[in-house]
């Protein structure tokens, strides 16, 4: 038998060099400051809570992988045995014998590899499950503070590539970092108890080996981040340039895609080259120097054997031994390189799941509401008290973008809030269900400080419709009753459709309100999309309603139709309207005019246009510089 048939079975492991799968940097946060001094250790220690459940069956899995690679070591002890026992006697049987005990161990050897793959292949591939739906979970309740520094794409890698790598982790480097390195221990140790001189001479190169490992893991490292990062970056333009595949062609952008693309790429192979030429001089160095020990090994123990100091059956259990355990040594540089990369993906991973999730409630320690009867307090509508906002990013000289606002909306009362582009009528809305939380100042609904409601409460009571209609890969049906609380009653779906106008274009489609709109609504047209949001906003018949300019994209016709509609809706509710045009302005009762972060009027839309210039030209569409020069 040659000697390397003696060598542990190989299980073939994923390729850790270039082109795994891709993991992405935050296009807002850059990556950790101390990513030099980072242990790759620590990081992936942060992972035994999903690994927990599991760990029965991983440990188990372990076990038997090892005792699979330290029966490999029985074959050059057999080897022994037969060179200096039936072979030197010429006995034919103990050479039957021996061959026989060598195919048994080797059997058991591959099926015992076999057990261990099917022991940890179900369990793994529920911790990356976990993993994935924690993550989901965690980005579902994050605000949408977080969700505007950070790119899609890089969510979307760490929920898939950053989480693959973990898998293949704790399937692969895990379980053969401590399998390699018990047969290495033992194996050495049966080494030297055959003949320690020899030993000494294969342990020559350990001190060698362990300063190019130190140094490789350190850059390394760094690459691999790196390479992550870049990954990251193009999955972001692959997929803006999917969704926003209408813009491209439409403005014929497809070459400045395709530069911006290639120059990713071609970062992201420059990354990969130098990730690829670290690995190979690990590599050659983990493959040169045992083999040189073993070649020394070799001709120190042949002449040995020529002055009778040494059995050549000893000699040959010896040399095999050493082959042996060629793969284990090999195989530190990859399984060195694939946990580090696990480690990065961990990193990665738990950036996003340590981001803070803000308190549901927030008004522990704030002042209570003015005292006044339980029939008032019911009553009180919406209100803004001295509420200020600024960006939590934004820097602290900065002007907020709400300054002080006040302002009152009676219960029952529908309100138009008008603004200039940019005087934050938008920021305004998204506070009132605590998608921003206010930096100062309260909001009230019926005299209850929004802060202190879950925020499950607060959004059933509360329903907005986007200037920005976004629809999900789902049904018409399944779009619009995502905004009814519970169960829905029989015929929501019908009068919200009715009141946005959409029975006739949604009965049209192929399968009627069960049609599946696409990706984004985008196999609708701008106005069809929006009139679904609309109906999505008032078919749970919320108590309070807020509409960012939920008309804009509308033709005449249809907004005339769709505003008469509406005002049903709206004479049993308390709304605030984000408006642009008068037709939408006389939907409400009072208007209010925002004006640099401040409510500069209230009044109705005839008191506006006699005491306000600035609304006057606002309704007129003139420029607010021709505004001011009338002043």
């Amino acid at each position: 038998m040659s000697a390397t048939a003696a060598s542990p079975p190989r299980p073939d492991p994923p390729h850790p060099e270039p082109g795994g799968p891709g993991l992405g940097a935050p296009s807002g946060p850059a990556a950790p400051a101390g990513e030099r001094n980072r242990s790759a250790v620590r990081s992936l220690l942060r992972l035994w809570p999903f690994v927990r459940p599991v760990r029965a069956r991983l440990f188990t899995a372990a076990f038997v992988a090892i005792l699979a690679s330290c029966l490999g070591l029985v074959i050059p002890l057999i080897l022994k045995w037969m060179v200096d026992g039936p072979i030197a006697a010429r006995d034919t049987g103990g050479v039957w014998l021996g061959g026989t005990l060598l195919l048994a161990v080797g059997v058991l050897e591959a099926a015992l590899f076999g057990l261990r793959r099917w022991l940890v292949a179900r369990p793994l591939a529920g911790v990356e499950a976990s993993m994935r739906a924690a993550l989901f979970r965690h980005l579902q309740r994050l605000p949408v503070a977080f969700h505007d520094r950070w790119a899609s794409g890089q969510l979307l890698s760490r929920a898939t590539g950053d989480l693959h790598l973990i898998r293949l982790f704790l399937a692969f480097p895990l379980t053969f970092l401590l399998v390699n390195g018990t047969t290495i221990v033992v194996g050495f140790a049966v080494l030297l108890s055959q003949e320690w001189t020899l030993g000494l001479v294969l342990l020559a190169p350990v001190a060698p080996l362990v300063v190019f490992c130190s140094v490789f893991e350190t850059r390394f490292s760094l690459q691999a981040r790196r390479a992550q990062d870049q990954i990251g970056d193009l999955t972001t333009v692959v997929e803006e340039a999917v969704l926003g595949i209408r813009i491209i062609k439409g403005f014929g952008r497809h070459r400045s895609q395709a530069r911006a693309f290639r120059e990713l790429s071609r970062r992201l192979l420059d990354t990969e080259l130098r990730k690829a030429r670290l690995l190979g001089g690990i590599w050659a160095a983990v493959t040169a120097l045992p083999e040189l020990a073993i070649g020394a090994t070799l001709v120190w123990g042949t002449i040995q054997v020529a002055d009778g100091e040494l059995s050549a059956g000893t000699l040959v259990a010896f040399l095999t031994t050493a082959l042996a355990l060629r793969w284990p040594v090999e195989s530190l540089g990859f399984l060195i390189a694939m946990s580090n990369e696990s480690a990065t993906a961990a990193d990665r991973y738990f950036e996003v799941l340590d981001e803070p999730v803000p308190p549901d409630t927030l008004a522990a320690g704030r002042p209570a509401p003015d005292p006044r009867g339980e029939t008032e307090a019911a009553r009180d509508g919406l209100r803004f008290e001295r509420v200020v906002f600024r960006h939590p990013d934004s820097s602290p000289d900065a002007p907020p973008v709400l300054d002080g606002v006040d302002l009152h909306i009676r219960s029952g009362e529908t309100m138009a809030l008008v603004g200039a582009t940019g005087s934050g009528k938008t920021t305004l809305t998204a506070l009132i269900p605590r998608l921003y939380e206010a930096t100062s100042g309260r909001i009230t609904l019926d005299g209850r400080d929004i802060a202190a409601m879950s925020r499950e409460e607060l959004r059933s009571l509360v329903s907005v419709a986007f200037e920005e209609a976004t629809l999900f890969s789902a049904s018409v049906r399944e779009n619009v009753l995502m905004g009814a609380a519970g169960d829905p009653a029989e015929g929501d779906l019908a009068r919200a459709l009715r009141v946005a106008q959409a029975e006739e274009f949604t009965a049209a489609l192929p399968r009627g309100p069960e049609t599946q709109v696409g990706e984004q609504g985008l196999s609708l047209s701008g106005g069809q999309r929006q009139r679904l949001a609309l109906a999505r906003a008032v078919v749970g018949r919320p108590r309070f309603l807020v509409l960012d300019d939920p008309l804009s994209a509308l033709d005449v016709h249809t907004e005339a139709l769709v505003e008469a509609a509406l005002r049903e809706v709206l004479a049993g509710t308390t709304a605030l309207v984000v408006a642009h045009r008068p037709s939408t302005v006389l939907l409400a009762d009072r208007v209010a005019l925002l004006s640099r972060g401040r409510i500069a009027a209230v009044g109705t839309h005839a008191e506006l246009l006699r005491s306000s210039a600035e609304y006057r030209h606002l309704m007129s569409g003139e420029q607010h510089g021709q505004c001011e020069e009338e002043r």
